[in-house]
This record gives structure tokens, C-alpha cells and sequence, in this order.
């Protein structure tokens, strides 16, 4: 649920001002303002949310890699480190999560 929430305020910036949490450099390479770039954001976490309930094995390494992105994001933006760390103990989450359900959920084979 948290994904496909944050996803929502980034339509909304109820719980921050999201466009501030973006890097210049990747304000600088993105078409339109922040908070258009915000508003690709929000839809992208969103449907990660919802692959990780449909299709955990995969919308958890999506999850991952979004992550990543997001950590160099902040990584590059100053003052942020502490928000990049608990960003990179979700993505730890998300790789356990995939690992799980590649164990416990194997694909569907039709017979």
C-alpha cells in the first residue's frame, strides 16, 4: 500500500513538498518543471504498488531498482542522507520480498 500512497501524493504534496526532494541535476534532464517530474514519479509508484501485489516476484525487483534510482537521487542532493539510508533498508525489504516469493510463489506452469 505504501507505494501506490506515495504514489498519490505526488499528485497532492500532502506530506511534503516532493519537488524539493528532486536533484538539480536530474531536474536539469527531465522535461517540464519538478513537479511534472513528480507527477511521472507518483504514477510509476503506483503501478509498482500494484505489481508488487499482483506479481510479487517481479513488482519486488521493480521495487528495487526504483529504489536504487531514488537513493542516488538523494545521495546527490544534500541534506537528505538520512532519508537514502531508510530508502536503502526498504530496498533491502524489496530483495528479500523478491527472493521470498520466487521460493514461495514459483511462476505458474500450464499442463
Amino acid at each position: 500500500m505504501a507505494p501506490i500512497l506515495f504514489g498519490l501524493d505526488k499528485f497532492a504534496n500532502l506530506l511534503t513538498d516532493w519537488p524539493g526532494y528532486l536533484a538539480p541535476w536530474i531536474n536539469d534532464i527531465v522535461p517540464g518543471s519538478g513537479q511534472d517530474a513528480m507527477y511521472i514519479v507518483g504514477i510509476i509508484e503506483i503501478a509498482a504498488g500494484i505489481a508488487v501485489a499482483l506479481i510479487p516476484r517481479y513488482g519486488a525487483l521493480l521495487v528495487t531498482a526504483w529504489l536504487g534510482g531514488i537513493i542516488i537521487n538523494l545521495l546527490t542532493l544534500s541534506g537528505f542522507y538520512d532519508v537514502a539510508l531508510r530508502d536503502f533498508g526498504l530496498l533491502v525489504a524489496a530483495l528479500a520480498l523478491a527472493r521470498l516469493a520466487t521460493k514461495y510463489a514459483p511462476a505458474r506452469h500450464n499442463s
